[in-house]
């Protein structure tokens, strides 16, 4: 996909693609399928386990304040996969393709995906869906506010696990690509129907077999 800066929209009109009715049934799935996923890939769980805990340099799950569903924060789940002092001087700072900080483990699961796992539990709770856009700290949402305040339309929906930004836009390791994640999004809220949302999953899971990097 070709996304350029002037695509930007800003203090445009924009309305949810799904109904009420819609969006029932879409958290309804997502909660019944994260159980599901939960379940069926506890082995996994388990074996990323070991390996993190083999590795013996920190914490297996690593816990994130992030900003979700109607701008109320949660606390979001992964694998670790950086070392301990990532952000040793407290400043916030954006993961890139090719990080240092990624320890080895690290890197083998963030290549592979298997560090978004323990984010079922988040769909599960209802922090977040299968499907939206990809949950942001609050110091950055407030950089990509003074550029563009309609990031205040991404609090309609749910943060997902995956996006038409997350397949498409790569790694978000700059304003710019800040900026196109958002009008992504906001195309995904204007556009979403349960169709949409399926063919996405189904794309997200093409794309982690076929071994492809986004």
């Amino acid at each position: 996909m070709n996304w350029k800066m002037s695509q930007m929209s800003v203090n445009m009109e924009i309305c949810d693609g799904m109904n009420l009715v819609e969006r029932a049934i879409k958290k309804g799935l997502d909660t019944i399928f994260a159980l599901l996923g939960l379940g069926i890939l506890s082995p996994v769980f388990l074996l990323v386990y070991i390996l993190l805990k083999k590795q013996g340099d920190g914490p297996v799950l690593f816990r994130q304040e992030r900003i979700g569903y109607k701008g109320k924060p949660f606390y979001i789940l992964k694998f670790r996969t950086m070392r301990i002092d990532s952000e040793k001087d407290g400043k916030p700072c954006l993961a890139k393709k090719g990080d240092e900080r990624l320890t080895p483990v690290g890197k083998f699961l963030r290549e592979h995906h298997l560090d978004e796992l323990p984010q079922l539990w988040n769909v599960f709770r209802g922090d977040m869906a299968f499907v939206g856009p990809r949950p942001e700290r609050r110091y950055f949402i407030d950089l990509i506010r003074k550029e563009n305040p309609d990031y205040d339309y991404i609090y309609l929906m749910r943060p997902g696990l995956t996006s038409m930004a997350t397949l498409y836009n790569g790694y978000t390791d700059s304003m710019q690509k800040m900026l196109i994640r958002l009008q992504m999004d906001l195309e995904y809220l204007q556009q979403r129907s349960l169709f949409l949302d399926v063919k996405i999953v189904l794309t997200t899971i093409v794309f982690i077999l076929k071994g492809k990097k986004f």
